[in-house]
């Protein structure tokens, strides 16, 4: 690669930081090691990264705090691996803010197909203000989600939310009362070969929800039994005030 991307690796466990830096810079990335959590923000702001991958239980505090104060300041994806993987540690690691969540000992062409997926996603953010380009928006009453340059303005005040939310978000508003199944969202948000489960979908709209609020003119509903769809009423649906403009293939 002419401009490797950058990936930092924070792992307390120093033989397991060495294996995953050989495993990602033989795939052609540029790798960093940290051991200490504490010298992570300055690093970030140092190597700039663009994934960041950690074992959240880490000697010196909780991992998943965290990475929660890191989406405080940064929205890289990150990808949490630790031998501990159960389904309520995973769950916890993507409510702190993780993308993805993997157990170890990890296979390096999953790692590596994994890695992919998240920068593949998380590139989107990045190619915002080209010329020629047609803005995508889904513009609701009091919403406006730009895939360009990926922001949210809720009401007055723009939202703080990670690549896979706005992705999410705007794969439901773009296409209103249109019911999508958790696996229909795991492809369209994480792509085909994600191997994850579709409680990441569930874990993503909760916190989706969460900063969005209460709404009167929409809302992003479940479906019992089968998925989610971001609710308007009919008329609104078809009314002018609702603008959509479809991802460009490609």
């Amino acid at each position: 690669m002419d401009n490797p991307q950058r990936i930092l690796i924070l792992d307390m466990h120093l033989p397991d930081a060495e294996a995953l830096k050989t495993c990602l810079t033989q795939a052609g990335y540029e790798t960093f090691c940290l051991e200490d959590s504490s010298k992570l923000r300055g690093k970030t702001a140092a190597f700039l990264p663009e994934l960041l991958v950690m074992d959240p239980f880490l000697p010196d505090g909780s991992g998943f705090e965290l990475c929660r104060y890191m989406r405080t300041y940064s929205a890289i994806p990150v990808l949490m691996l630790s031998e501990k993987c159960d389904a309520a540690i995973r769950t916890e690691g993507l409510y702190s803010g993780a993308d993805d969540y993997m157990s170890k000992p990890w296979d390096a062409e999953e790692l590596c197909a994994r890695v992919y997926a998240l920068l593949r996603r998380s590139q989107l953010a990045r190619v915002s203000g080209s010329p020629g380009r047609v803005c995508k928006l889904a513009e609701h009453p009091g919403l406006i989600v730009n895939l360009t340059n990926y922001t949210v303005l809720c009401g007055h005040r723009y939202l703080d939310m990670p690549p896979k939310e706005l992705e999410l978000l705007f794969s439901l508003a773009s296409e209103p009362n249109r019911v999508f199944t958790r696996e229909q969202l795991l492809d369209l948000v994480w792509g085909y070969e994600y191997a994850g489960d579709v409680r990441t979908v569930d874990v993503h709209i909760k916190r989706i929800r969460e900063k969005l609020g209460v709404h009167r003119e929409w809302s992003v509903s479940t479906v019992w039994g089968v998925g989610y769809k971001f609710s308007v009423p009919a008329a609104q649906e078809a009314g002018p005030r609702t603008k959509r403009k479809r991802p460009e293939s490609g």
